[in-house]
C-alpha cells in the first residue's frame, strides 16, 4: 500500500466517519427515554468520555502494529486469529456493512423528506411485511456509486471524504452559532435509562482509521492524533448540537419530533420553513460523506483478511488503481442485501452492542498486552493508564448490560450472529488441522 493519506485526510476519515445520520434523529428516541433535558446532556457526555477513552486506549495499539486491518490486526495479534476472524466475521455482517445499510437508508429518508414523491410511491415490490421501496432503491444506488468511486484509487475516496466532512462540520458549527443566537428562550428540564443505544451509535466509527494504516504517512504517530482530535472535535459538536436543541425546541418537541426528525424540527424554529430544506440538505451531505468514509475503510479489513487465509481469496488483490476492488464491491454487494431490510432501528441496536462488544475486547487488550509482553516498544503508551482504558472497560460493561436486560429482541441476534462464526472458522482452518 501507499501512504497517500496524511494527518489531515485520517482526521477528516475519523470524523466523516463518525458524523452520519445519527446526531440529526437520535435525540428524540434519548429524549422520550430520559424525560429530562438534564439526562439527554449526561448520556451524551458520558458518551464523550467513553469515545474518547476508547481512541485513546486504541492509540497505543495502533502505534505497535502500524499496518492495514486496524482493530481486526490487533485483536489477532494479542488474542489469536480465532478471535480475529470472529471480529472480521462481524465487520463484514453487521458492523461496517450493517452501519452502511443504515446510514444510506436515513439518506435515502431524508431525500424522500426533499422529494415527497418518494414516500408516497406504491412499493415496487410486497410480500407479507416484506417490502422493496424507491427509498430503498436510492440507498442501494448511493452505495454502489460510493463503491465505484473508491474502486478509482484512494485519492478519489479521500477528496470525497474531505470536501463533504469539511462541509457538514462547517454546517454544523453554523446551526450551533445560530442556534445560539437566534433562540432566547431556554427550556431545561430535570433518569436514565438505556438511552446510550442512539448516542453511541452516533459515536462510532472513528476506528475506521485504523484499518488504513497501511495507507497513512507515519501512522505510529499520525493514526492516534487523527483518532483523539477527530473523537474530542465530534463529541464537542455533538454536545453543543444538543445544546441548541433544548435552546430551540420544549421537552416534548424534541421526543415527539415527525419521524424522530428532531434537527428538522430545531432547524425550523431557528431558520423558519426555510430551516427544513437546509436540515435534510445537510443530513443527505452528512450521510453522502459518512457512507464514503465507511466504503473507503472497511474494504481493507477484508484484504487483511484474505491475506491471512480468513476471507475470499479474491479480496487479495489491488486493481491498477492500487486498491482492493473485489474487496469493495463484496463489502458493496452485502450491504446493499442489508439495505433491502430497511430495518433503520433494527440495525441501529444490534450493531451497538456489537460494536461495543469488539471495543471491549480491544480495550482489554491494552491491559492485557501490558502484563503480558511489558518490555515491548511502545512508540506511544495510552495517558492515564490504566485509569483510561478500565473506564471505558466500566463504561462499556454497564451500557451492555442495559442493552441486553432492556432491548434483548435485538442485543441477541447480534451476539448469535457472532458465534455462528465459529462453524465458519472452523471449516475454513478444517485443512490445516488435519
Amino acid at each position: 500500500m501507499q501512504r497517500k493519506l496524511k494527518l489531515w485526510d485520517a482526521t477528516m476519515l475519523v470524523m466523516g466517519s463518525m458524523i452520519g445520520s445519527g446526531i440529526f434523529i437520535v435525540s428524540s428516541d434519548m429524549m422520550r427515554n430520559l424525560g429530562s433535558g438534564y439526562w439527554l446532556i449526561a448520556v451524551w457526555l458520558i458518551t464523550g468520555i467513553m469515545t474518547v477513552a476508547a481512541a485513546i486506549s486504541y492509540g497505543e495499539l495502533s502505534a505497535m502494529f502500524p499496518r492495514a486491518g486496524g482493530q481486526y490486526t490487533y485483536i489477532t495479534e494479542i488474542f489469536g486469529k480465532m478471535t480475529g476472524f470472529l471480529y472480521g466475521w462481524g465487520l463484514f455482517t453487521v458492523i461496517q456493512t450493517g452501519t452502511i445499510a443504515a446510514v444510506a437508508m436515513a439518506f435515502g429518508k431524508f431525500t424522500a423528506y426533499l422529494i415527497p414523491a418518494l414516500n408516497d410511491a406504491a412499493p415496487i415490490f410486497q410480500s407479507g411485511k416484506f417490502q422493496i421501496t424507491w427509498i430503498q432503491i436510492l440507498s442501494i444506488a448511493v452505495i454502489i456509486l460510493l463503491t465505484y468511486i473508491n474502486t478509482k484509487g484512494v485519492k478519489s475516496g479521500k477528496f470525497l471524504q474531505n470536501v463533504f466532512t469539511g462541509s457538514k462540520i462547517l454546517a454544523l458549527i453554523g446551526i450551533i452559532i445560530f442556534g445560539f443566537w437566534f433562540v432566547k428562550d431556554s427550556q431545561w428540564v430535570s433518569k436514565m435509562g438505556f438511552a446510550m443505544v442512539g448516542s453511541v451509535f452516533s459515536s462510532v466509527a472513528w476506528e475506521n482509521v485504523t484499518f488504513v494504516s497501511g495507507e497513512i504517512e507515519n501512522p505510529k504517530k499520525n493514526v492516534v492524533k487523527a483518532m483523539v482530535l477527530g473523537t474530542v472535535s465530534v463529541m464537542a459538536l455533538y454536545l453543543l448540537v444538543n445544546f441548541v436543541y433544548l435552546n430551540a425546541l420544549d421537552r416534548d418537541s424534541i421526543g415527539f419530533a415527525a419521524n424522530d426528525r428532531v434537527a428538522v424540527a430545531a432547524s425550523e424554529k431557528i431558520f423558519g420553513s426555510a430551516g427544513t430544506i437546509i436540515m435534510a440538505v445537510l443530513v443527505m451531505i452528512s450521510t453522502f460523506g459518512c457512507i464514503n468514509g465507511l466504503v473507503l475503510a472497511g474494504a481493507r479489513v477484508f484484504q487483511t483478511m484474505a491475506k491471512d487465509g480468513l476471507f475470499f481469496k479474491q479480496a487479495i488483490e489491488n486493481n491498477k488503481n492500487d486498491v482492493p476492488e473485489k474487496s469493495l464491491w463484496m463489502q458493496g454487494i452485502w450491504a446493499s442485501v442489508l439495505a433491502l431490510s430497511g430495518q433503520y432501528g433494527d440495525l441501529l441496536d444490534m450493531i451497538s452492542f456489537v460494536i461495543v462488544l469488539f471495543y471491549m475486547i480491544t480495550v482489554f487488550g491494552v491491559i492485557y498486552m501490558r502484563i503480558k509482553q511489558p518490555d515491548l516498544e511502545r512508540p506511544y503508551k495510552t495517558w492515564l493508564y490504566p485509569i483510561t482504558p478500565i473506564l471505558y472497560l466500566f463504561i462499556g460493561t454497564a451500557f451492555c448490560v442495559l442493552l441486553i436486560w432492556f432491548k434483548p429482541q435485538y442485543t441477541w441476534p447480534g451476539f448469535l450472529l457472532i458465534l455462528l462464526g465459529l462453524p465458519v472458522y472452523w471449516f475454513i482452518n478444517r485443512k490445516k488441522v488435519e
